[in-house]
């Protein structure tokens, strides 16, 4: 067995320590992370998605901030400002916590729209301007951001161009009966937070995302996607299709999950396996009433793996 990919099941086994009965989800967001994107995940309050955020901080041993977004947030609150220092007569720079390497945005769209576009740059560049200066954020950068279904009140729905940002968006949904009853008992998963071991260093995650980039994608497997992306384009049921940008973003997180399944080339199983979650939040259906979940499934149904 590879050392790259037993490290990966090493990495998932600790976070299902704490995240309970979810390991298809845990493996989609360590497949974000080593293809180098951002993760949103959408569900009730209550469902562990603040534990997952504090979990992957402490087992891929990475800085770690939360941020709280509320109505009434600013964007100098998460980006920082300057501050006049009498005695030396200068400004200086007090930054916010965007500067760390995994920022949680727990429930990102409760704040107004200008304080979700100040991330913008951030998740797209690596970077911040700020008073005119181009300031780098830390390397790994990881935005993993929660927030509330938007039928609840005190939200504003994330525009288009902000979701496209996220190379993914997954739903713990409830837990199973097992992992409930655990919780019943009083097994606190937060509680075992302390104990989580880091199982890699952050040579060895930036080698893991270099891994899995190097992944090989077979004209086959590309000629697959492509007729995937042109039937979203196409068909007369969608508002709109995938762009270059969500094309780009389904290999690169499939190529991810192909590393973490333990191999060096990619499958077509790898890519229906992540296209729900990097597709969902990508499609609008032309008319009112179809779920997200079933516009990715018309997509996988009508296109065969095989060109007849």
């Amino acid at each position: 067995m590879p050392l790259s990919h037993l490290v990966l099941q090493q990495s998932i086994a600790q976070l299902g320590k704490v995240v309970l009965g979810k390991e298809p989800q845990i493996k989609l967001a360590m497949a974000c992370l080593l293809a180098k994107g951002h993760l949103l995940i959408e569900d009730l309050p209550g469902m562990g998605k603040t534990t997952l955020a504090h979990a992957l901080a402490a087992v891929l041993g990475l800085q770690y901030q939360r941020v709280q977004f509320t109505s009434d947030m600013l964007p100098a609150d998460l980006l920082g400002i300057s501050v006049f220092d009498a005695q030396n007569s200068k400004f200086d720079f007090h930054p916010g916590p965007i500067f760390t390497q995994l920022m949680l945005a727990d429930e990102i769209n409760r704040s107004t729209p200008k304080t979700q576009s100040a991330l913008l740059e951030a998740m797209e560049e690596g970077q911040v301007s700020i008073e005119g200066e181009t300031r780098p954020l830390p390397q790994p950068f990881f935005v993993l951001a929660t927030q509330n279904p938007v039928h609840q009140s005190g939200t504003f729905p994330l525009p288009e161009s902000q979701l496209d940002r996220f190379l993914m968006r997954i739903s713990l949904g409830y837990p199973s009966a097992a992992a409930e009853r655990m919780l019943l008992k009083g097994i606190n998963p937060r509680s075992l937070l302390k104990s989580l071991q880091s199982t890699m260093s952050l040579q060895q995650l930036a080698d893991l995302q270099e891994q899995a980039q190097a992944i090989h994608a077979s004209d086959h497997v590309l000629d697959y996607v492509q007729r995937l992306i042109q039937f979203s384009r196409e068909y007369e049921g969608f508002s709109y299709g995938i762009s270059p940008r969500g094309a780009l973003a389904l290999i690169s997180a499939a190529k991810a999950w192909a590393l973490i399944e333990g191999r060096e080339h990619l499958i077509p199983e790898d890519v229906q396996a992540v296209m729900p979650a990097v597709m969902e939040h990508r499609l609008r259906a032309s008319s009112h009433g179809a779920a997200a979940e079933a516009l990715v499934d018309i997509v996988l149904n009508a296109v065969d793996v095989i060109q007849g």
